[in-house]
Formats: structure tokens, C-alpha cells, sequence
């Protein structure tokens, strides 16, 4: 079964964090990808730069318009994500918990199994 754990970000929360803390941070996000490649249950993982550099496209009239910015204006926005691929929805939490994320105060880790992939419903 494929999951995506997704990070969700608070700006104000890193920005309150000590260079060592986000040192660590950095170091325990390798730590994990580490073990998830070893489990073989690694399947990517993406960063995303900040929302304030995304661009919004929608099409009116047959014409696409474009405007600078996030979608939703939000403190909080999606910073990256995991796609793994486990047994089941017990073992994706258990691995999400090794996330470092996971022990910032103001920091979001979601676990969504992925329903359709590549063409097929997944199981």
C-alpha cells in the first residue's frame, strides 16, 4: 500500500528555532530517508520551496490566468512530502513518527494512503 506523508510547515515555528536545532533537524531528515530506503519502503521525497514563490493557474473564458502567491493564504503551508509504500496504515504511522517534524511543537506530519497511482486504484 503507497502512502503520502506530508509535511506541513509553520514559518514562524523554524524561524524560532536555534541553528543547531535546525541543524538537527536537517540530520534527522536524512537519518529517516536513510532507514526508509534500508526497510525498502522508500519510494521519493520532494521539498517545496516557499508558497510565497508558487503560482496560482486557473483557466476563465478559455484563457489561462496566472497570479503570483498561494491558493489559500494560510500561517501554514505543505513544505514537502514522503511517498512510501508499506503493509499497511498501522506501519505508514509508525514510520511517519520517525520524521524529526514530528517533535517541533507547530509542526504537522499527515499520513494519507494514496488512492490512485500510475494509472490504477490502489488497494
Amino acid at each position: 500500500m503507497k502512502f503520502l506523508i506530508s509535511l506541513h510547515i509553520n514559518p514562524a515555528v523554524l524561524d524560532a528555532l536555534t541553528e543547531e536545532e535546525k541543524a538537527a533537524l536537517g540530520a534527522g531528515h536524512v537519518r529517516f530517508m536513510e532507514e526508509l530506503k534500508a526497510s525498502g519502503e522508500f519510494i521519493c521525497t520532494q521539498a517545496l520551496v516557499d508558497p510565497s514563490q508558487a503560482a496560482v493557474v486557473t483557466v476563465r473564458n478559455g484563457q489561462p490566468v496566472v497570479t503570483d502567491g498561494p491558493f489559500l493564504e494560510s500561517k501554514e503551508y505543505l513544505g514537502g512530502f514522503y511517498l512510501i509504500d508499506c503493509e499497511d496504515r498501522q506501519r505508514a504511522i509508525e514510520v511517519a513518527t520517525g520524521i524529526p517534524d514530528t517533535g517541533i511543537e507547530g509542526l504537522g506530519v499527515e499520513v494519507r494512503q494514496v488512492m490512485f497511482c500510475d494509472g490504477h486504484l490502489e488497494a
